[in-house]
């Protein structure tokens, strides 16, 4: 770990103190998580139990690294996670020291009292900007001022921006996390400034300017982004949409805040309003595209755009369409970004080369295989003279249009070497070695981009003039790109969907079938079995030049479709797709067309481990690079950037794309590293979305930064009052009238509702924590909520309603609440700040699936939307009259259904846990209590095994093993002669006909 700075060691002092509770606001970039284990390695001890919340499992990862770097390695930093038993984590509870325990797991400890909470040193909750009266860290800190009123709780959050939105968002916060201290640190607070302006890194920023081709599609999604941004105003006069402008339509949460706008009138707009909304996020990602794609990709994700906006998922016709593809400005971008790619002769036909019968002259392969591997272009007399590839229709003129700041990233490098080569030759051999690695850094924005560099900058031409440097990387994309256009043409004509152009970083084979289908799905064996007996049949073709087999002839189109290209974009493309795989059908190769059309022999390193060479060719290939050679290229991270940089100590860092945080890890980089001279290249696109929205980020951080410290000099401190008594508010609540005489009775037991193990992932059980009752977490077999000792309650959201009745587990679990309590209930619970309506369904219909029992039969004026809403509402019905003891209870939100509890308890008994947990266990309590939840799932699943049954089952057998180990003739005795034959016959064969 480097050093800490001036500003980190005065932000410890103010909050290490134990006694103390603090909530840490600091900008992005400025080194928070090496401040949390700084302070977790201060309260390191076996003596100390310190909790780390809400922490991801990476963060986790990379905390307990960094806290071993600074020594804290016995035990270091602990992981509670989902896999460790109950009596496991008490054990390490009692033991101290620090313990990473995620949310759920310690409210239920806390609730059995599973963890000695009154001990518990400290918490540290990460993410605090995330915490609301609705999450499981507020329920913790309730639970833990309960029992603990001297522990610590220190918060941390380096997203101003997120604390910034509604009434008093920082006084909230401090509220539910119980805190009176908040210590704020932007970039421009004083302490910071100092420290990080004594070492300035040498800057160089460049402005690269967009192409003519670039401007021109970047000017027209700018333009329908105001389109649509004006058309959804007009639309929703009734809703406050002030901040719904182009400069906050760059962020990637504009999408989230304008669909919270509309959340609450969502089952009120129309479809053209919804279609407009999703529309905003397209044309921001068109925006990111067209900086970060290379021209092919982005003409690609435009064709498949344009064919799921005019084709449904069904094969018929979409109805309702995105209005800006219909705008000129649209036209502009189709227009440009194909001019971009390549030109196609309209007036000159497609024209397939001489079939050459080459089967048995292997000196003619192996010359037209020297001929592919080569580049694209040759140097003749000082004058560039290019060779078309053989494998290009005839009438195409390839374009393909370089990104702009890939010669610039070519340039930087260079000029990076002979600095470092420089630098070499004036170093005197006595002067120690300066501080740093020759290591040039280049820092982008995703992966994607990562593998895109990583490709140009193998296969660079640094002969080839500007503009033209990355011309053989882009040819073989080309080619890639003209076998995707192949394919779309046979799957249209298959009656398929289409698929995204794949991308490809490996060799031909490896992986493959991930991208030829797209979205990751594997290829079934009929369809591999297919591509086979192609292949097999295009061995006995003659060849073409690049050995690929002979062209069947070309199918006559129908002249209707021909007629139908012209009036649309999409028939344009595909009858595009279709002449493009006439041609290719020639040059599908002796592998057959199912074939990605990229030769990577050049990577294909033949090993001889054997001969003595061996060790000569692997250091040539696979040995150590000097560090003046080497370039690594990493994707914009988080914290770890920091360790990042203090673990490589680049001198030349390239930000490839702006990056308001990494600029700042970059002046805690230079100034922990004094003698350390850096140069940084921050490289922008001038005139951008790209430099609108870095500058937009740091006003909008700023702006935040000043509401927050405003919010806090006037912030009237938060009553943090102790809750009451839970018995005496008892006495109060639980008064029972219905004793014989009409006598009246005070009940001395607190009110409490017993709720099963697997609702905390919900936030129902901290909302009743907060209204005063006591909530006993159980493994309940029937029902979530055990309310009195008749009453008990199965909680559904709305989407967890759909996928309960496609399933028939409603059904069971109606039935099993309708045979053990009096007054079996369904509460149906929508979400807080939507509507409350079932029209809403239309939003969630991929859960809904047509069922025999529900035919899609469509009346004339109704909509797929309608028909969904109609079908859980016949269900519904149908559940009522199946069962018409049980309740159904309709809840707007978890804090309508805290009240209907509260009113449901009213003179009513409390329920006894240890009955509620035998309930449904063949009254065996150990069998519910001890439960095992994974066992019983995998059980529910293997055909024969049912609720009926199930039990039973558990009670013969200890172990799914076990069950796994009987033979036939003891299944069956176990289930059932039939049900036990088709339970075996899964296990072992793997065959069902369930």
């Amino acid at each position: 770990m480097s050093a800490l700075l001036p500003y980190h060691k005065a932000i410890l002092e103010r909050i290490h103190d134990p006694a103390t509770s603090d909530l840490l606001v600091l900008a992005r970039g400025l080194g928070l998580r090496r401040i949390i284990c700084t302070l977790m390695k201060i309260y390191e001890s076996p003596q100390n139990l310190v909790l780390l919340v809400n922490a991801t499992p990476e963060e986790e990862s990379e905390i307990g690294e960094e806290l071993g770097l600074m020594g804290c390695r016995k035990p270091g930093l602990r992981v509670l996670g989902y896999e460790t038993v109950s009596k496991d984590r008490q054990d390490l509870y009692k033991k101290g020291g620090l313990v990473s325990v995620t949310s759920r797991i310690l409210v239920v400890d806390m609730l059995q009292s599973d963890i000695p909470t009154h001990l518990i040193t400290g918490i540290i909750v990460m993410h605090a900007e995330k915490v609301t009266a609705l999450v499981l860290e507020a329920f913790i800190v309730r639970l833990y001022r309960e029992k603990n009123k001297t522990g610590f709780l220190k918060a941390f959050t380096d997203q101003p921006e997120h604390i910034t939105s509604g009434l008093s968002p920082l006084k909230n916060i401090m509220k539910e996390l119980q805190l009176r201290k908040v210590h704020i640190y932007p970039r421009f607070q004083e302490d910071v400034k100092k420290s990080l302006e004594r070492r300035r890194a040498d800057v160089v920023e460049l402005s690269q300017p967009l192409t003519e081709s670039m401007a021109d599609i970047h000017h027209a999604i700018i333009q329908c982004m105001s389109t649509t941004l004006s058309e959804l105003k007009r639309s929703n006069t009734t809703l406050d949409l002030d901040d719904f402008n182009v400069d906050n339509a760059y962020f990637r949460s504009f999408d989230l805040v304008v669909r919270r706008q509309l959340d609450s009138v969502w089952h009120k707009v129309g479809p053209r309003t919804k279609q407009l909304v999703n529309d905003l996020g397209t044309l921001r990602r068109l925006l990111y595209y067209l900086l970060t794609y290379d021209p092919l990709h982005f003409h690609a994700y435009l064709e498949t755009l344009i064919a799921s906006n005019t084709t449904s998922a069904s094969g018929g016709t979409k109805q309702h369409q995105s209005p800006w593809l219909l705008t000129d400005a649209a036209h502009i971008i189709f227009q440009v970004a194909k001019r971009r790619c390549y030109t196609v002769d309209s007036t000159t036909k497609v024209q397939l080369p001489a079939v050459i019968d080459l089967a048995d002259d292997e000196a003619g392969w192996e010359a037209l295989d020297e001929i592919e591997n080569t580049a694209s272009t040759s140097t003749t007399k000082g004058k560039e003279k290019e060779t078309r590839p053989f494998w290009l229709p005839k009438g195409m003129d390839p374009v393909l249009e370089e990104l702009p700041k890939w010669n610039l990233l070519a340039e930087i490098l260079q000029e990076a070497e002979e600095e470092m080569l420089r630098q070499k030759a004036l170093r005197k051999p006595i002067t120690s070695v300066t501080p740093g690695t020759e290591t040039v850094l280049v820092m982008a924005s995703s992966t994607r981009t990562c593998s895109v560099l990583t490709e140009f900058l193998s296969s660079i031409d640094h002969d080839a003039p500007n503009g033209s440097k990355g011309r053989r990387m882009m040819l073989q994309k080309l080619r890639l790109y003209l076998w995707w256009k192949t394919k779309l043409a046979q799957r249209k004509q298959d009656g398929k969907s289409h698929f995204a152009l794949p991308v490809v970083g490996g060799r031909v084979g490896d992986g493959f079938e991930k991208l030829y289908y797209g979205n990751g799905d594997y290829v079934s064996e009929a369809l591999k079995k297919k591509d086979k007996e192609k292949a097999e049949r295009a061995k006995s073709r003659r060849r073409v030049r690049g050995g690929a087999p002979a062209a069947p002839a070309p199918s006559q189109r129908d002249s209707s479709s021909k007629n139908d290209s012209h009036d649309s974009v999409m028939g344009a493309i595909q009858t595009e797709a279709e002449s493009f795989a006439e041609f290719w059908e020639s040059q599908a190769g002796g592998q057959g067309s199912s074939e990605l059309p990229i030769e990577l022999a050049d990577d294909m390193i033949s090993l001889d481990f054997e001969s003595g060479a061996f060790e000569i060719d692997f250091d040539a290939h696979y040995g150590l690079l000097a560090p003046e050679q080497t370039v690594l290229v990493r994707a914009y991270s988080d914290d770890t950037d920091d360790r990042m940089l203090a673990e490589i100590r680049p001198k030349f860092i390239v930000m490839f794309e702006p990056n308001m945080e990494f600029i700042r890890r970059i002046e805690v980089y230079k100034s922990s590293n004094p003698g350390l001279a850096v140069r940084v290249y921050h490289m922008v696109y001038g005139g951008s979305c790209e430099e609108h929205k870095y500058l937009a980020g740091i006003r909008r951080e700023k702006e935040s930064f000043e509401r927050l410290i405003k919010e806090r000099g006037s912030m009237l401190l938060p009553l943090l009052e102790e809750r009451r008594d839970g018995a005496s508010d008892a006495v109060i609540k639980t008064i029972s009238t219905r004793i014989g005489g009409g006598r009246r009775e005070l009940n001395t037991q607190p009110s409490r509702v017993i709720v099963d193990m697997r609702e905390f992932r919900s936030t129902l059980p901290s909302l009743l924590h907060a209204s005063n009752l006591l909530v006993i977490p159980a493994t309940l077999t029937v029902g979530d909520y055990i309310i009195t000792p008749e009453i008990c309650v199965e909680r559904k959201s709305l989407s967890d309603l759909i996928s309960s009745f496609n399933s028939g587990r409603l059904y069971t679990q109606c039935e099993l609440m309708s045979v053990h309590y009096k007054t079996p209930m369904l509460l149906i619970e929508f979400e807080e700040d939507k509507a409350f309506t079932l029209d809403i369904v239309s939003d969630i219909k991929s859960y809904v699936k047509p069922t025999g029992k529900y035919p899609q039969k469509k009346k004339q004026g109704s909509t797929a939307d309608s028909d969904h809403t109609a079908m859980l509402q016949s269900k519904i019905c149908l559940l009522t009259l199946s069962f018409p003891r049980v309740r159904i209870i309709w809840s707007s939100s978890p804090y309508a259904t805290t009240e209907i509890f509260k009113d449901l308890k009213t003179n009513n008994p409390e329920p006894d846990p240890a009955k509620a947990i035998a309930v449904g266990a063949d009254d065996d309590t150990e069998a519910g209590a001890g439960i095992n939840a994974a066992a019983e799932e995998l059980l529910r699943c293997l055909p024969g095994i049912n609720a009926k049954n199930i039990k039973h089952v558990m009670n013969r057998i200890s172990t799914v093993r076990q069950l796994c180990e009987m033979d036939i003739f003891q299944v069956q005795d176990l289930l059932g002669v039939e049900p036990g034959k088709l339970c075996w016959e899964f296990m072992h064969r793997g065959e069902t006909n369930r």
